[in-house]
């Protein structure tokens, strides 16, 4: 039996979605009754499956606790992408057709979207590849367009390293300097050390709003009003914020933002470049090509993508607030069930001022890598940001607010998501306590 298959069957509790580029094996019975469906496969032979419920999220046997690394794509996202793989797939800068017409009208459907989670504009809304891309191309641009004497940039000491890793390489094409603000054992921006940094050289800010590793929650109403009483150009990068706090780039005061689709339950491969208008003029842009955009970002837009995170945008402005108090109960739980198991632990960043599905946790004289191991393949879980995998030493993160190598080496980021509940909680704790007394042998 060859050819695609797409698989999305409902059941009472679970909601199963599998994407077959091929059929690597028969779907045995699919019997429809009473609006039921019931499915007969053998899932050894098939791809990992997503299983998704309200409140639910396993991949195959394992828990999800990796909520920041990435978000599950929503199955509503799913949906509405669908359609741009196939039916309506024609090039949206195709401006001769009706299907190039369509796919058009959709992206700029998906630009009021995600303009409106933020209190933007459609037009100052630009799609790029994913935040990495977005803060690439907001800290290029003003370099590129500076035509002041001005040759600082400020960077927090606990920045994506996408951030940092930028700020030192356009800042030495450009011949400019990045001095790095360092941060309170909370993670909080130092003000007193901010307000001494902010002078007259200084050309560009870049802090980000939520951490990706330790979830505190910066000021950015006032880290902006601070940058631009100097004339400083604020950029924000806002990836883990959608499902923190609201933003309003108005009310913020921000003059550059950035976002990703996939950690706000859309797609892979998608992010945002939030550009003021009054920027635009001068803005050069970072991938140069037909032009589209208005000339800030060249290349054809993926269609699908862009409806997904159109929609997934839409969603989280619309279901935020109440999610947020969902994540902190959730939160609160696991930490209740860790003392109940008699589990020691310190909590790594600001206890009240953080993104509530982030917890992350010193377990003293535990190595943290082991740990992880340890709860393989039953619990997803990190030691850090996604994005620094694969080399092995602590989080800069943890050491800028003052831990030392070893707590830092013994500090795991749990984070809870849209489809974590409170039996899944129960099971990642006791397992994580059956752990950490294997290491403790």
């Amino acid at each position: 039996m060859a050819g695609k298959l797409r698989l999305v069957v409902c059941f009472k509790k679970w909601t199963v979605i599998h994407f077959f580029p091929w059929i690597v094996a028969p779907v045995s019975t699919i019997i429809i009754n009473s609006g039921n469906v019931n499915v007969k496969l053998d899932w050894r032979e098939l791809p990992v499956g997503l299983l998704v419920s309200e409140g639910e999220m396993r991949v195959s046997d394992s828990i999800y606790l990796d909520y920041q690394a990435s978000t599950p794509t929503d199955a509503r996202v799913l949906e509405a992408m669908l359609p741009y793989f196939t039916d309506s797939f024609g090039n949206p800068h195709s401006s001769n057709h009706i299907l190039g017409w369509r796919s058009a009208d959709s992206i700029e459907s998906a630009r009021y979207e995600v303009a409106s989670l933020i209190g933007a504009l459609p037009d100052e809304i630009v799609f790029t590849s994913g935040a990495t891309e977005a803060n690439n191309q907001a800290i290029f641009g003003v370099l590129a367009a500076n035509q002041t004497n001005r040759k600082t940039i400020l960077v927090s000491a606990i920045e994506h390293k996408c951030v940092k890793e930028a700020a030192y390489f356009f800042a030495a094409q450009y011949g400019h300097r990045v001095e790095e603000v360092p941060v309170l054992e909370s993670g909080q921006i130092d003000r007193n050390a901010y307000s001494a940094m902010l002078t007259d050289d200084v050309l560009l800010v870049s802090i980000m709003a939520v951490n990706n590793e330790i979830g505190t929650i910066q000021d950015v109403a006032w880290l902006a009003d601070q940058a631009q009483r100097v004339g400083a150009v604020f950029h924000c990068d806002a990836a883990q914020a959608p499902e923190a706090i609201d933003l309003d780039v108005v009310e913020l005061g921000i003059d550059l933002l950035s976002l990703s689709a996939h950690k706000i339950y859309g797609p892979k491969g998608l992010g945002v470049l939030y550009i003021e208008s009054s920027l635009q003029n001068d803005f050069p842009p970072l991938v140069h090509g037909g032009g589209q955009q208005n000339g800030l970002r060249s290349g054809t837009l993926p269609t699908p993508l862009c409806v997904g995170f159109g929609v997934a945008a839409s969603i989280i402005r619309k279901e935020g607030a109440q999610n947020r108090n969902r994540l902190k109960e959730l939160s609160s739980g696991l930490l209740e069930n860790l003392r109940k198991a008699n589990v020691g632990f310190s909590i790594n960043g600001d206890t009240v001022g953080r993104h509530p599905g982030n917890l992350n946790l010193e377990f003293p004289n535990i190595d943290a890598e082991s740990l992880i191991n340890k709860l393989q393949p039953s619990i997803c879980a990190s030691t850090g940001s996604a994005c620094n995998s694969g080399i092995i030493q602590s989080s800069y993160v943890l050491r800028s607010i003052g831990l030392s190598e070893d707590r830092a080496s013994s500090s795991v980021r749990i984070s809870v998501g849209r489809f974590s509940d409170e039996e899944q909680i129960a099971e990642a704790v006791k397992k994580i306590a059956e752990a950490i007394s294997s290491l403790s042998a």
